[in-house]
């Protein structure tokens, strides 16, 4: 199977509304169940219909791999119920003044990267909830780690300016080979157009030829 091409209310940016894993995918109540069904059988994954602050904006405001799940403090207490009863995973409120935490935390069932403006309450429960080893990596452009670093149990897709040193640490704290990638036609914040699991990725309608050879290289899918 290859990687699917797909927009998300008609755009390419298909990682601000939907998160997953190797069990679920995560997707914005509302969202037309023939373009749910398409993504989760394309992720071999079953289809939960959730909402956080009451926003479609799934994307950027959940960290979670395959153990647990650390989302905006902002979501309701009915929210963290609904996912929690629908997926069986612990789902926490993140306890940062932060709240896009999908943006800096990436994370797969073994470890995670997270950003160096996280303090350390912040990362412990990280590495608690997700049952991690963590990887603080400070990237000079951006604080925002986890937009930048896709990771799954078959591999990693990282942001292409990463220094050979920093690919090393985060293929090592991961557990899997890391390669540079970038989607939609050369954007470098791969979680913005790219929703993978250890079996497959949907990525960006706009994602090019070559940017598709190496993202299946990265995931290993």
């Amino acid at each position: 199977m290859g990687l699917y091409l797909v927009e998300v209310y008609r755009s390419p940016n298909i990682g601000i509304f939907l998160r997953a894993n190797d069990k679920f995918l995560l997707a914005p109540k509302g969202i037309a169940s023939t373009k749910s069904k398409l993504l989760a059988d394309n992720l071999r994954v079953t289809p939960v219909f959730v909402s956080v602050e009451g926003t479609r904006l799934l994307g950027p405001l959940i960290a979670m791999n395959n153990k647990g799940m650390v989302v905006s403090r902002m979501i309701e207490d009915y929210e963290v119920k609904e996912i929690a009863s629908q997926t069986g995973l612990r789902v926490e409120k993140f306890n940062s003044k932060f709240t896009a935490v999908g943006n800096l935390v990436a994370a797969n069932d073994n470890g995670a990267v997270v950003s160096p403006i996280l303090d350390q309450a912040a990362v412990s429960q990280i590495e608690d909830v997700l049952d991690v080893e963590i990887l603080r990596l400070a990237i000079p452009e951006y604080v925002q780690v986890g937009a930048l670093i896709v990771a799954t149990n078959s591999g990693a897709a990282v942001y292409p300016k990463l220094t050979e040193k920093d690919v090393e640490d985060v293929a090592g704290v991961f557990k899997v080979d890391a390669y540079p990638a970038s989607v939609n036609g050369g954007i470098p914040f791969l979680t913005s157009g790219l929703i993978a699991n250890s079996s497959n990725a949907v990525v960006g309608k706009l994602t090019t030829g070559p940017e598709l050879i190496f993202l299946t290289k990265a995931l290993n899918v």
